[in-house]
């Protein structure tokens, strides 16, 4: 058990991390595909947004702890296109009067 212990360092828990963000992010994909399926046309959930930021955040976090400045400047100006259109989809169904602001899906 001891030596199981010694071999998981901070690198191994950071190499997790980004795999989870990865996952994130790649899950996004999913959730647009299955929306447009059970559409039948295409569509982009919120929930493509939610995991783009999810994602989004976790692998910055990864890419800073590598001190990889191309993946943290990639991931950051990411953050702020995913920030903006949720931003854009709250204020849109705000002023729509709606009671729950954030629909179940966009067109695309």
């Amino acid at each position: 058990m001891q030596a199981a212990v010694n071999w998981f360092t901070v690198d191994h828990v950071w190499l997790l991390v980004g795999f989870l963000g990865q996952g994130l992010f790649a899950s996004r994909f999913l959730v647009q595909w299955l929306a447009s399926e059970r559409a039948r046309r295409s569509v982009m959930p919120v929930a493509f947004w939610y995991f783009s930021m999810g994602g989004g955040v976790v692998l910055l976090a990864y890419a800073i702890y590598k001190m990889d400045p191309v993946f943290i400047l990639g991931q950051g100006l990411g953050l702020i296109v995913y920030l903006r259109n949720l931003y854009l989809i709250f204020v849109e169904h705000s002023a729509a009067g709606q009671e729950n602001p954030v629909p179940p899906a966009t067109e695309s």
